[in-house]
């Protein structure tokens, strides 16, 4: 199980080994210049440090870093991600399990709307899946298991999990955890958890999504956060309940977080889906409320 944290934010935002400083794969010739959106932070009193959107699944052979990242991220001697341990899969595993599984679920037919069964079993029967093997898991859980089989891009090229392979000897920093993350999904109302389900089950049972790159992460490696900040406004964070937990009130959290850690000296080089970043409630606006100067530098 390697993917429910990139659904996680890859419904938020748009959503290997290190080889080197950061990760790098051949670019495909129909993908933008890499450019992903960077910041610099500078506090009142001269403390500085990084606020980078990354993307937590990418397809094969997509080229992300530059010489501007490179260089802030050997410039910090802090690394703060959402999650720390997405090079432990077994850890993960563990804790995926033990929130999800809860016996006598209902069929998936039942956990989503009459007008979005065809479409559920539609996703199903295109992954040969049966819906016995989700039958002791809540309908979050099944979402994001299901995400799994994607085809827009894969988590074992997520930009994440190659800063985390590439720290050596930084300092790294759990803004949230793997447990309070999926917690938020486990907490969910069960018609928020339907409307989940029901936009995976919209992914998989799209074909089209094997031959087309998703416009989200060419968006993503094009830096442009007008595209993302639209992104956090539509689809599943159309929804006032959801956007506020799953975006608001945790982008909150973290800016208190980030905001002590630069305090405290830390050169930081902070790492999170870039949907928390852009737009009013994002990262960068949170910041800059605090006090900080934060300039684009890429």
């Amino acid at each position: 199980m390697t993917r429910p944290f990139a659904l996680a934010l890859w419904l938020l935002a748009l959503c290997g080994a290190a080889g080197g400083l950061l990760a790098a794969c051949s670019q495909e010739p129909a993908h933008p210049p890499p450019s992903p959106a960077l910041w610099r932070i500078e506090g009142p009193g001269g403390q500085a440090g990084y606020l980078f959107g990354t993307a937590h699944a990418l397809p094969d052979g997509m080229k992300w870093r530059t010489a501007r990242l490179d260089k802030a991220f050997a410039a910090s001697d802090t690394l703060a991600v959402e999650i720390a341990s997405l090079d432990s899969p077994a850890e993960m595993r563990a804790v995926f399990a033990r929130l999800a599984a809860t016996p006598g679920q209902p069929p998936l037919a039942e956990r989503v709307s009459p007008d979005k069964r065809e479409l559920m079993a539609q996703a199903m029967a295109r992954k040969g899946l049966r819906d016995a093997d989700y039958a002791g898991m809540e309908t979050w859980a099944v979402a994001l298991a299901l995400s799994q089989l994607s085809d827009r891009g894969d988590s074992a090229n997520g930009v994440d999990r190659a800063l985390i392979g590439a720290a050596g000897d930084k300092r790294i920093v759990e803004l949230e955890g793997l447990e309070r993350q999926l917690a938020l999904f486990d907490t969910l109302p069960a018609a928020r958890q339907s409307r989940l389900l029901e936009e995976v089950a919209a992914d998989l049972a799209d074909a089209k999504a094997e031959m087309e790159d998703d416009p989200r992460m060419l968006g993503w490696l094009a830096g442009d956060t007008a595209a993302l900040e639209k992104e956090t406004r539509e689809g599943l964070l159309a929804d006032p309940g959801l956007r506020d937990v799953l975006l608001v009130k945790r982008n909150l959290a973290w800016a208190e977080r980030i905001d002590a850690l630069i305090r405290s000296g830390a050169g930081v080089f902070v790492a999170v889906g870039a949907a928390h970043l852009v737009g009013p409630d994002g990262l960068v606006a949170l910041l800059e409320r605090r006090g900080y100067e934060v300039k684009r530098i890429q």
